[in-house]
C-alpha cells in the first residue's frame, strides 16, 4: 500500500440518461408498422397534460406537420424509440399521420436522366 485512498474508475454516468427501453416499456416494435422516416405525423389538438414527458413532448413538436425522422430528432431519441412512441400516439388519437405522395415513375426517370446528363 503507498497510502493513497483507492479512486473511483467508473466514469461518470449522466444521471438524467433513461434506457430506451424504459421509455418504450420494453416494446421495440411500433403498433403501426406502415411509419416510414418521411411519415408525416401532426398534433390532434394540444398535449394532454396526463402524457408522460417524451409522449408530450412529441406531441407539441408534431404542432405542424413533421416527418418521423425529424421529431426523433428534435426529441433527441432514437429513431426505433420515436417510432414506438408516435404509433403509441396515433392509436391514442394524439395524432394523426400520413404518407407523403410517392413520385409517378415518369417523374423520377426523368430526374435520374437530368443527374446523368450532368
Amino acid at each position: 500500500m503507498n497510502g493513497e485512498q483507492p479512486r473511483d474508475v467508473e466514469p461518470d454516468e449522466d444521471a438524467t440518461f433513461v434506457r430506451p427501453f424504459i421509455i418504450t416499456g420494453g416494446r421495440s416494435e411500433p403498433l403501426q408498422a406502415d411509419l416510414r422516416l418521411e411519415t408525416l405525423v401532426v398534433a390532434v389538438g394540444v398535449p394532454d397534460p396526463s402524457l408522460a414527458f417524451e409522449r408530450r413532448h412529441i406531441v407539441a413538436v408534431c404542432e405542424r406537420p413533421t416527418t418521423v425522422a425529424e421529431v426523433a430528432h428534435r426529441v433527441g431519441v432514437p429513431l426505433g424509440v420515436a417510432k414506438v412512441l408516435i404509433s403509441d400516439l396515433v392509436v391514442a388519437g394524439q395524432l394523426a399521420c400520413r404518407q407523403p405522395a410517392e413520385l409517378p415513375l415518369q417523374m423520377l426517370e426523368r430526374i435520374r436522366d437530368h443527374v446523368r446528363a450532368l
